[in-house]
């Protein structure tokens, strides 16, 4: 009875002995994916050059916006870190910096429990080439209250493997299209408001010419 009681016993241990194997296991695999920087292409289609793309490391506190006028995905996970594919060439990436820290003493009821820092947008140009990674590089704050001033005097280098800094990084002043003024376009056989201008000049622009319109009109 006593042995068939510790035999019961043992075998419970040896499958409970697996479970916890398993579960090791499968988190050691979650770790070394997660641990792996996603990578995100920043162009479309399949242009020739893109086998000799370089990347550019990106650390979880730097959030890219756009990429040679391309918006980046936002990704519902916060302080990610990401490699971006980047064509061999002139590149120009808009990015801010957000710094994180927990509050300390007690949090009301729907009040955040962090204090985040965000910088506002940042650009840095570089000619990438082929193959080569980068990375960011920028004094990260000891403290919060140094995480508070870094916010208006922000910037960061980009730099090669080797630890060259190929540009430094300046505040983004967000560029519109100039297009003529309503009051110098003439069409001919057209006449009435603005409306009516408008629609005729509309009716006659190039494909161009209605794209850029139409990023000076939303941005």
């Amino acid at each position: 009875m006593r042995s068939s009681y510790i035999s019961g016993l043992s075998g419970q241990a040896f499958k409970r002995g697996t479970q916890l194997v398993l579960m090791v296991l499968a988190l050691i695999s979650v770790t070394a994916c997660s641990s792996t920087a996603a990578r995100v292409d920043t162009w479309k289609g399949n242009p020739e050059d893109a086998s000799q793309a370089a990347t550019l490391k990106t650390p979880g506190a730097i959030e890219v916006m756009e990429v040679n006028g391309r918006t980046m995905t936002n990704f519902l996970m916060d302080d990610l870190a990401l490699d971006y594919g980047l064509l061999p060439g002139e590149n120009r990436v808009v990015f801010a910096y957000k710094s994180i820290w927990a509050k300390s003493g007690v949090v009301e009821n729907g009040e955040s429990k962090v204090h985040v820092y965000e910088t506002e947008p940042q650009v840095v140009s570089f000619k990438a080439e082929p193959g080569v990674t980068y990375s960011f590089l920028f004094e990260k704050p000891k403290t919060r209250a140094e995480a508070e001033q870094m916010v208006g005097e922000f910037s960061a280098s980009v730099v090669d493997s080797a630890g060259n800094v190929v540009a430094s990084s300046s505040a983004w002043e967000p560029s519109r299209t100039p297009i003529p003024s309503v009051e110098t376009v003439t069409v001919e056989g057209v006449e009435g408001d603005t409306l009516e201008l408008l629609k005729a000049v509309w009716a006659t622009a190039t494909e161009e010419e209605k794209k850029s319109f139409l990023r000076w009109a939303f941005e």
